[in-house]
């Protein structure tokens, strides 16, 4: 329901759709592309909101500090509950819908009324801990490159997010359970325009009660992102009225949450280490690594719920029932779609990522040096795009073999790479070049996940298809390099004419405009040239996706 924290830190959660397809490749229903389609509002608004939010607050220590906290909520919730939540909830639900008299009902309530009461008790805790958390993440440093006490005064204002989460996480997953997807997938987009406007009160308020807009402004967000759903769940006949007691399955159940919790704690290193090399090496280096990682993990979202969704259920029916070769060809069939999409992406911020931050998140003239540098950290991070997504695929095939041990070992290895290669940054590099290399880092411990993750896989499976994975991700980059490079020539000549002494924000946006115009098609182009016929497949799932949209807008009206 949220925007994955800034590190891999917490679990992403992605509903399960129904699948009734046929093997040959994923295809979306219409509940599946109302998700689809809400999934790529949220993403797009969450953008906007994240260059309004850096807009106003530029590379700052207010920044750093309003990133930090905000993130805090995440954290408490995923470490006391929502690991647990994110592993048992849906399939225990749609287990009492099948086997209870009452199709579940009374399950539900009890769930909802026990999670309730844990939700109220780790927001507590969370709260009374805020000083101890930030100086965790901070190391309590009083340089100009971080406030502790800055962090602390806004996390008592944004840590109450962590019941809202709880109760979202919850809802959802009635919702998920009983087939209704449109309204989970929605709700994100109401919290961004929450955001987007508590930004706009923030510029208009006197300077005293900013920092009150601010927090108080985000936790409403969150709190009506998850509100909104409690029509959505009146709707497919869910009354809840408190129901206390304990169900034997919860207790079965909790070795699996107990993994997601072991989970969450690793990705918990990585964090608090990045969190205390980017703090004390430049002001707003949290920010801008937060923000770049952010933004390259868009791509990725729009690819999850557009076309990897269905392969989900698909690979969990298939893992039940020992079908092995149709789990890793499923698995081959999600690294190549998802490199025919990201690679070309990948390429295209590596040669223009500068041009992307400044384009994007250089609007105040104040930020052009920190947005030059947000998009300095996209290229020379844009190679872990791939890498990242593969991961997270992996870790789906995990999780539909139950072998949640085995992915917490692969976040072990991603983290325990991650580590060395950011304490080495500040020792290597100058401090305002600090965040590249963390950016670098964090895609690079993503290379090592996705080969050690294929690797066991390959000893799970008997057998998976690791090269027509890479083939096409190899001709993939030709194509995309082709393109990329052509556009970078037709930039290249007119710096020497119409773009010689250009501002550089409207500078930035025609090198981004040159980029997509001619790189896109030409890339598409020289793909069905080379023969990659997963191009194909995904035109027509994006095409659908978006004729889809526009049917149900025409509905609405």
């Amino acid at each position: 329901m949220t925007d994955p924290a800034p590190d891999d830190a917490v679990t992403e959660r992605i509903p399960v759709v129904p699948a009734s397809q046929p093997r040959s490749e994923p295809s979306l229903g219409r509940s599946s592309s109302l998700m689809a389609l809400g999934s790529l509002a949220s993403r797009i608004t969450g953008f906007l909101r994240q260059v309004a939010l850096f807009t106003v607050l530029g590379a700052t220590v207010l920044n750093d500090s309003y990133t930090l906290s905000n993130t805090l909520p995440n954290i408490v919730y995923e470490l006391l509950i929502g690991g647990a939540l994110s592993s048992m909830m849906i399939p225990l639900l749609v287990r009492a819908q099948r086997e209870d008299p009452d199709g579940g009902e009374a399950y539900t309530r009890k769930l909802i009324t026990i999670t309730g009461a844990a939700l109220l008790l780790a927001t507590a805790a969370g709260m009374l801990a805020a000083p101890l958390l930030t100086r965790l993440y901070l190391g309590g440093q009083t340089s100009s490159t971080a406030d502790p006490e800055l962090a602390t005064t806004l996390a008592y204002m944004l840590l109450p997010q962590v019941f809202f989460y709880g109760l979202g996480a919850v809802l959802g997953a009635v919702l998920n359970s009983r087939g209704s997807f449109g309204a989970f997938g929605w709700a994100p987009v109401l919290n961004n325009v929450v955001v987007l406007g508590v930004v706009g009160v923030y510029l208009v308020v006197p300077e005293g009660a900013r920092l009150l807009v601010l927090g108080l402004g985000t936790t409403l967000g969150i709190a009506a992102q998850t509100l909104v759903l409690l029509p959505a769940a009146r709707r497919v006949g869910f009354r809840y009225r408190p129901l206390w007691g304990w169900d034997p399955r919860l207790t079965k159940a909790a070795g699996l949450g107990a993994w997601a919790v072991v989970y969450v704690l690793i990705g918990q290193a990585g964090l608090i280490v990045t969190t205390r090399v980017a703090t004390s090496a430049d002001a707003g280096a949290f920010a801008i690594y937060t923000n770049a990682w952010l933004l390259l993990q868009v791509p990725y979202g729009v690819l999850g719920v557009s076309l990897l969704t269905a392969l989900m259920p698909r690979m969990s029916r298939a893992a039940a029932e020992g079908r092995t070769a149709d789990v890793a060809a499923d698995l081959g069939l999600g690294g190549r779609l998802a490199s025919v999409l990201l690679v070309p992406i990948s390429v295209l911020l590596t040669v223009f990522g500068t041009a992307v931050g400044v384009a994007l998140f250089g609007l105040r003239s104040g930020n052009l040096d920190g947005a030059g540098r947000l998009g300095a950290a996209l290229a020379v991070s844009a190679f872990g795009l791939l890498p990242f997504a593969f991961t997270m695929l992996q870790a789906r095939v995990f999780y539909a073999l139950t072998a949640h041990r085995t992915a917490t070992f692969v976040q072990l290895c991603v983290v325990a790479t991650k580590i060395p290669l950011m304490l080495a940054c500040p020792a290597l590099l100058a401090p305002e070049d600090v965040v590249l290399g963390l950016a670098a880092a964090n895609s690079a411990s993503f290379v090592v996940g996705a080969v050690i993750g294929q690797l066991i896989l390959r000893r799970m499976l008997g057998s998976v298809p690791t090269a027509s994975v890479l083939a096409t991700a190899g001709r993939s980059a030709i194509a995309a390099a082709v393109g990329v490079l052509l556009a970078a020539g037709i930039v290249a000549l007119l710096a020497a004419g119409p773009l010689a002494g250009l501002a550089p924000l409207p500078r930035a946006w025609v090198e981004l405009g040159v980029a997509v115009v001619v790189g896109g098609p030409v890339t598409v182009l020289v793909m069905r040239l080379i023969g990659i016929s997963e191009v194909q497949v995904v035109m027509d799932r994006l095409e659908r996706l978006v004729d889809r949209g526009k049917s149900q807008r025409g509905a609405r009206r």
